[in-house]
């Protein structure tokens, strides 16, 4: 059985097992191409297995596997304390690493789609250039690179459970609701499960765009409007997007305050040299992105948007919901398996 086991694994070829408090110092007052297989996976021939290693053969070459030793189950709550730890930095952007963790496990899980259940977090092809390099996913090595330590230190989690635990830990730690996460997702070995380009929201455009997107991952409107608030937390860098400015006076603080200022504020297109954004009328510190401004010119975005800005308990709810359901896009978690609640440290 063990035999059969390990040949089964060597047979996919693709993937393998990856081996303080937020700081509040701010107050608000008020044409995706068709996926590509060039690459051809030869099944793999178990023809033995001695000791602590194994043999096969993968075309003509004879390849051995090493059997890794058991180890104790991992703990993620102290893999979620250990994020925790390193999110504040004087340093960065506004003080936090968060929203930029927020980003990372978003932009790893949602470039699935549902017709061909490719994309998603599982594999964590963001690792390989060929991801890396997309124009959506622009400074974010900066993230990859600080949970290094992370990985490091617990070297048995995979990098697709690290990126998106690191992601709930963001939300969780800065004061968001708690969103339920659960361990399972597999690395690739190369980038040829990479997603094309093209999957991911683009700023510029607008709700017909927006429905596009989300809906091949299968999202309804409901989910997307509730998604859009992570916009409470970050930044815009002219470096990597082009925009630039925060969405709110808190942007490291989860909230409902995205909302609040998209229907409370006066927005009006910004004067500068850069891409197409708006500022706020009133002290044009802050801006809202043509994509932003979807959920205030659609109705169905619209009447929910409302919903939010008048009920944070709401939005909390249903965040935690989509984005859980964001995380575990494509992911074949093992049969049994239930998610885990982590408590923050800020608790």
């Amino acid at each position: 059985m063990f035999a059969q086991r390990l040949a089964l694994n060597a047979a996919r070829g693709v993937f393998v097992r990856g081996g303080g408090a937020m700081r509040r110092g701010f107050s608000t007052a008020s044409g995706e191409k068709k996926a590509s297989s060039s690459a051809s996976w030869a099944l793999p021939l178990l023809i033995g297995a001695v000791g602590a290693g194994a043999y096969y053969y993968q075309g003509s070459d004879l390849k051995q596997v090493t059997l890794s030793t058991p180890s104790k189950p991992l703990d993620y709550q102290e893999v979620y304390n250990a994020i925790a730890s390193i999110l504040d930095n004087d340093d960065y952007d506004d003080g936090s690493y968060g929203p930029v963790l927020i980003r990372l496990a978003w932009h790893a899980s949602g470039t699935y789609d549902k017709n061909t259940n490719t994309g998603g977090s599982n594999g964590a092809t963001m690792r390989f250039d060929a991801e890396a390099s997309h124009g959506a996913n622009a400074g974010l090595a900066v993230a990859r690179n600080i949970l290094e330590p992370i990985k490091k230190k617990f070297p048995q989690i995979s990098y697709g459970d690290l990126w998106t635990l690191a992601g709930v830990t963001a939300v969780q730690e800065m004061g968001g609701p708690i969103v339920p996460w659960r361990p399972g997702r597999v690395d690739a070995v190369s980038a040829a499960a990479s997603p094309p380009e093209g999957r991911l929201p683009d700023a510029a455009q607008g709700q017909k765009h927006i429905r596009d997107i989300f809906y091949k991952m299968g999202f309804n409107d409901q989910e997307i409007t509730a998604l859009a608030g992570a916009h409470a937390v970050g930044r815009c860098h002219t470096d990597r997007s082009g925009y630039d400015g925060p969405w709110t006076r808190a942007p490291t603080t989860f909230s409902n305050d995205y909302y609040k200022r998209l229907l409370e504020e006066k927005w009006v297109e910004r004067k500068w040299d850069g891409p197409k954004q708006f500022a706020d009328k009133a002290t044009g510190d802050l801006m809202m992105l043509p994509g932003d401004m979807a959920f205030y010119n659609d109705r169905t975005f619209y009447l929910q948007t409302y919903k939010y800005a008048k009920d944070e308990n709401l939005f909390f709810k249903d965040f935690s919901a989509a984005f859980a359901k964001l995380l575990e896009l494509g992911v074949p978690f093992p049969e049994g398996s239930t998610p885990l609640t982590l408590k923050p440290t800020t608790a």
